[in-house]
């Protein structure tokens, strides 16, 4: 009995069909009475009822309805569903199959030929990696400049698709420039990946933004600058890029927090350069473009450098450092003598 006529819907549910169990017949206003449901609580709940159905007509008696058994009145409800997912199922296999013989037809007008395909857009691009990422078997190449202005969600998101990686024995390296050793998102970003098995360094200068699916498959971005990207699957030109990427990062820098390896050495190794890439000619725009900063950052540090050379032009500046011996990468330590403490 349901106390002070008060009652869920589900209480009211299972209140009635305990109480036809128990009476083996439907008599509305007998259980209302004896369940202390008003009439409008017990006909909706005897409609749920039937449409579940848990109360069903007697084959052998129309007119008498009996609760039946969870089990007997969920299993065709259970098989329609199961019927629908599988014409669902099929469904998505025609669609891939209609797709996939198209597929030639697409890459050829994109200008996929000989291993080249152009994805114009964004949305077309994430269904790529991601398919990319749940096939690759044994190794991950990015470069991914400007990682200091990544935004925290994406940071969030890049972790939960590397952890599916690495997870399944996927190497990952990851190549970012030094600024993201600045950046609060990137530095927690890494040291969770790393924790993974994720394997991330830096440097000042990049070649550009790149992902490398097992060596066999490489994601470039657009010249436009828009969203799309280049997928390559070209094996020599796919392994240009790999030494490409191999060279840079023999030459990184382990991925560390700026505050740790010293304010000082890191701010002396982007002045430096600078100074190289303003000695090279290059305009502000380049120079922000090469070391993933923004404008308004790099045109600062020029600005403090030409301060120090007392330089009336960016190129002044970077023939006075040259001069100076400032372009020069300070001297690593000799090593002890054999036998002596470190």
């Amino acid at each position: 009995m349901v106390e002070n006529g008060h009652a869920s819907a589900d209480e009211a549910e299972l209140a009635l069909y305990t109480w036809v169990l128990e009476h083996q017949r439907v008599d509305a206003p007998a259980a209302a009475a004896g369940l202390g449901l008003s009439p409008e609580q017990t006909e909706a709940a005897l409609a749920r009822l039937r449409e579940a159905g848990l109360i069903q007509r007697a084959a052998c008696d129309p007119a008498w309805e009996r609760a039946v058994a969870p089990e007997a009145a969920a299993g065709p409800r259970i098989a329609a569903l199961e019927a629908r997912i599988r014409e669902q199922q099929l469904q998505v296999a025609r669609i891939r199959a209609d797709a996939e013989r198209f597929s030639s037809a697409y890459r050829h007008r994109a200008g996929s030929a000989d291993g080249l395909e152009v994805i114009p857009t964004l949305p077309e691009v994430r269904t790529l990696l991601t398919r990319m990422s749940g096939q690759c078997r044994e190794e991950v190449l990015a470069s991914q400049p400007g990682g200091g202005s990544r935004v925290p969600e994406a940071m969030e998101e890049a972790l939960l698709r590397d952890r599916v990686l690495l997870e399944r024995g996927v190497q990952l390296r990851t190549l970012y420039h030094h600024t993201a050793r600045f950046h609060g998102p990137s530095q927690a970003y890494v040291a969770a990946a790393s924790a993974l098995g994720g394997q991330y360094r830096t440097s000042h200068e990049l070649f550009g933004r790149i992902i490398v699916f097992d060596r066999e498959t490489a994601f470039l971005p657009t010249a436009d600058g828009s969203w799309g990207a280049v997928v390559i699957r070209e094996a020599h030109t796919v392994a240009y890029l790999c030494r490409l990427f191999d060279q840079t990062w023999e030459a990184a820098t382990p991925f560390s927090n700026a505050a740790d390896d010293g304010l000082a050495k890191v701010s002396g190794e982007l002045d430096r350069t600078i100074l190289r890439l303003l000695a090279a000619g290059l305009k502000d725009e380049a120079v922000a473009r090469r070391l993933g900063m923004a404008l308004r950052t790099t045109r600062r540090h020029i600005a403090d450098i030409m301060d120090q050379l007392d330089a009336e032009s960016r190129f002044q500046a970077g023939a006075a450092a040259a001069r100076q011996g400032l372009l020069e990468e300070p001297a690593a330590p000799a090593a002890p003598p054999c036998g002596a403490n470190p």
